[in-house]
């Protein structure tokens, strides 16, 4: 059994609120909405069992509230019955030709915001904006994103301004993590290992988010592989499953999002082994499609399950 600073019913297993998309009751910004309309999102996460979310600024941008909203914020969450383990943000890349220093700035005053709210981690990507094919594909992971600028100018930049965020972090006793994902710079396991090792900082590690590389119509490594290059660094964790199938005549791949226990993930086999190199961090579940908040709901269950015979 795993010795471990939390029992299998207490460690964080966040719910994901992208499910509940950036609209209120209304169908004005839930991000502006009166704290009534939060709660109602909310509650309805409580419900499902959760007693920890990740607000994803793509439901409300934590770092844009105002102190009296954020207190507003605050009392809802208390009101509820949630507390949140980190912070993730969504396609706001500090990297963004065009949005790259309103990004950064963003990303410095949610590491703030966070830590007003006691949450000890905050997740950054590369990914950036939709493309207009993946805005029309039936899943976005179909279409061809965005491609970070891999020049040694661009990379070094990167690095830079990463380590930049580390170091705020670290100042308010919190720890930042790099969010894996197809052509950026943590784009393959390899490539996540290498870019952490540019940082060079003890409060940067990484969300080994292997869902979003096997949900591609493109070769991948096995999935052990990548999970005995990528779990060591893991501080954080977005889980989320899929189904897939090749065709080695073809070449064809056919991918599409099932509850955890169904994918080609072993979850069980990945989180032992994640628990076995010393990972501490909180989970946070995704899903999308059909009732994800559902399916969110059913992959903490079994999550909670498979900690249970691991922790004494």
């Amino acid at each position: 059994m795993i010795s471990s600073p939390y029992t299998a019913e207490g460690w964080p297993i966040a719910a994901a609120m992208l499910p509940f998309g950036n609209k209120d009751s209304r169908g004005g910004p839930i991000h502006d909405a009166e704290p009534e309309e939060w709660a109602k999102h909310l509650r309805l996460v409580r419900r499902i069992g959760f007693t920890e979310l990740d607000p994803t600024d793509t439901w409300v941008r934590v770092g844009d509230l105002s102190p009296e909203r954020l207190s507003d914020f605050k009392s809802v969450l208390s009101d509820v019955g949630l507390t949140i383990p980190a912070i993730s943000t969504s396609r706001r890349s500090v990297m963004d030709p065009e949005h790259g220093e309103e990004y950064l700035a963003y990303s410095h005053r949610l590491l703030d915001k966070a830590a007003e709210l006691g949450v000890p981690i905050v997740s950054f990507g590369f990914f950036q904006a939709f493309s207009e094919e993946q805005e029309r594909a039936l899943w976005f992971w179909l279409a061809d994103g965005w491609h970070d600028d891999e020049s040694p100018e661009a990379r070094s930049r990167a690095a830079s301004l990463i380590r930049e965020l580390a170091e705020h972090a670290a100042s308010n006793g919190q720890q930042i993590t790099l969010e894996m994902y197809e052509d950026t710079y943590v784009g393959t396991c390899d490539g996540a290992v290498q870019f952490l090792k540019e940082i060079g900082h003890d409060a940067c590690g990484l969300n080994p988010d292997i869902g979003n590389f096997i949900r591609l119509h493109r070769p991948i490594e096995p999935v052990q592989d990548m999970l005995d290059k990528v779990l060591p660094y893991a501080n954080y964790w977005h889980v989320k499953n899929y189904l897939r199938d090749e065709d080695p005549a073809t070449g064809q791949v056919m991918t599409f999002p099932v509850p955890m226990e169904f994918g080609l993930i072993n979850y069980r086999a990945a989180i032992s082994q994640a628990l076995d190199l010393g990972f501490r961090g909180a989970f946070l579940c995704e899903h999308y499609g059909s009732d994800a908040i559902t399916v969110i709901g059913k992959n903490r269950s079994y999550i909670r399950d498979i900690l249970a015979t691991l922790i004494d």
